[in-house]
């Protein structure tokens, strides 16, 4: 097969021929159709610190993907040939405490995909039947591409309850454009989006942000003012990672207020912990998705929402054949408003 492919550490990556992979008894091999270009995916092309660190080479990266099953093992249920489907990139134990409580995505030994062991970046992976996702209603490949971040942004939308609540989106990049259209159909009052991109914050409002703030140049106390809001946000979705954002974020919370954060800052910063304490307010880190209940809602929410899966579709910027790897990964890498997709029947 075709795959993208890092024979040992360094920079770049290769598409060559690779063998075929084989599917245990427990797997199912799966014919990729597409697959996204995550932030994940562009530190393991640079080789930076943080995948020196984390990455095993040599490795077929990419974790994103939408794909058919052409081969089932003899021990999976309810996954047949045919089924097209996305999966879950985080392959966990099975053993630890947390895995054996029902909270698998808290496992202490979790292995991922494209990072750990061969990912989507080819013509075929395999992957544990546990993880694989059927779409049992319709679904646009490349929308399926992307049901892994779509995961990140609806496991942070749904940490905390949103009917008729006032909800802050520090980081309108994909996955808080994502957020944002989840929180509208979920029945949050107002929603505010803030970023430094104007074109981001225009496709904040798109999906649904009542206003927004680019916070170079602007407070995000003016969107209270313009809102008419009393008290500040109940809710915060902290999805950029960058150094201001969480104290920002903390000085517009009313007291009680919850924040959900999923964005990685890529150094120390610091908060205003007496605030935190005196306003009682709730810090919670979001990782991954809930397995599975992030991926049952996610369907559900798309099934019966033709409003909200254009929302997600609009979220797909770029579309280049897998052949052209390499222009679909600068374009990644150029920071733009939203994903980029490659297509593996374009080889």
């Amino acid at each position: 097969m075709k795959a993208l492919f890092k024979p040992e550490p360094g920079a770049g990556l290769q598409l060559v021929d690779r063998p075929d992979p084989i599917a245990g008894p427990d797997e199912v091999t799966i014919r990729v159709l597409r697959t996204g270009i995550c932030g994940t995916d562009l530190h393991i092309l640079r080789w930076d610190d943080w995948a020196a660190s984390a990455v095993s080479t040599p490795l077929i990266p990419g974790h994103e993907f939408f794909g058919e099953v052409v081969e089932v093992g003899p021990l999976v249920h309810d996954v047949q040939i045919g089924d097209l489907v996305s999966g879950e990139g985080h392959i966990v134990c099975g053993m630890c405490r947390n895995c054996r409580a029902g909270r698998r995505q808290m496992c202490i030994r979790t292995e991922g995909l494209g990072v750990q062991r061969d990912g989507a970046f080819a013509e075929y992976l395999t992957l544990p039947g546990a993880n694989v996702w059927v779409h049992h209603s319709s679904i646009d490949p490349e929308v399926g591409a992307i049901f892994d971040p779509l995961g990140n942004a609806v496991h942070t939308a749904l940490a905390f309850p949103l009917v008729g609540e006032d909800v802050l989106v520090t980081g309108c990049g994909p996955i808080g454009l994502m957020a944002i259209a989840v929180a509208r159909h979920v029945g949050a009052r107002f929603i505010v989006g803030t970023d430094v991109s104007p074109a981001r914050l225009e496709l904040a409002r798109s999906m649904g942000a009542d206003y927004t703030v680019d916070v170079s140049t602007s407070p995000i106390s003016d969107a209270q003012v313009a809102l008419g809001m009393r008290e500040g946000f109940d809710i915060g979705f902290e999805m950029s990672g960058a150094p201001t954002a969480l104290p920002q974020m903390i000085e517009n919370m009313t007291h009680g207020g919850r924040i959900a954060m999923l964005g990685l800052a890529s150094g120390p910063f610091s908060i205003d912990w007496g605030k935190v304490v005196t306003h009682m307010l709730t810090l919670k880190g979001i990782y991954g998705r809930e397995m599975f209940e992030t991926w049952n809602a996610m369907g559900a929410m798309l099934q019966s929402s033709s409003v909200l899966r254009d929302a997600i579709a609009s979220v797909i910027s770029e579309r280049f054949p897998a052949r052209d790897w390499q222009r679909g990964f600068e374009a990644a890498a150029a920071g733009g408003t939203g994903k980029v997709i490659l297509d593996w029947t374009q080889l």
